[in-house]
């Protein structure tokens, strides 16, 4: 997958890219770009001069994602819950169809609902409209575990004794368990 470099400097270090879509029209000097992540959906307008345009919609904010495909081409259009759209015209279909596949892989991947899907077909085209469950809902760590690792992080560089306050902290506010707490401690104790 060709991957424009701009797009690769925006990319969150566990970012993975599932899709990218280029297309560059007879009139246009330079191409422009969609990008589905496992995390969002960028777009990269291409100018001359080495100038550029991203834009980029997190799963958490997207509205819907929208496709009509025509007797030539597709229109693409990915709206957030703010009204501001991502469009592309002209694509090819066979890409639009792959694009919004690999989205609604990336969606289902961290919705705890599926996303729903509703589809017009006409004499001549087609139209996809793909909506986001109401509330997204992130699979992820369990809360514990991402505050355990964020306060030992920040703690990296303090002393074993700092550490074994924090940990207390933790277990005190009831944050960590028991096991968790006895674990950390007798690591920390070895330190000393």
């Amino acid at each position: 997958m060709n991957v424009p470099e701009e797009v690769k400097e925006i990319l969150y270090p566990d970012e993975s890219v599932k899709y990218c879509i280029k297309r560059k029209l007879i009139n246009e000097l330079k191409p422009k770009y969609l990008i589905v992540t496992d995390r969002r959906i960028i777009y990269l307008d291409q100018k001359i001069l080495k100038r550029y345009e991203i834009l980029d919609i997190p799963y958490e904010k997207l509205e819907k994602v929208y496709f009509k495909i025509g007797g030539i081409g597709a229109k693409f259009v990915v709206r957030d819950e703010n009204g501001k759209s991502i469009e592309l015209t002209w694509m090819d279909k066979k890409e639009v169809k792959e694009a919004i596949e690999a989205i609604k892989e990336a969606i289902n991947a961290i919705a705890v609902e599926p996303v729903s899907i509703k589809k017009k077909k006409g004499l001549i085209g087609e139209e996809w409209y793909l909506f986001k469950p109401k509330e997204l809902i992130v699979r992820n760590l369990p809360m514990t575990q991402v505050i355990e690792r964020q306060v030992i992080k920040r703690n990296d560089k303090t002393d074993p004794l700092e550490k074994l306050k924090k940990l207390k902290e933790l277990y005190e506010e009831g944050i960590i368990t028991k096991e968790e707490f006895e674990e950390k401690k007798k690591k920390l104790l070895e330190q000393l």
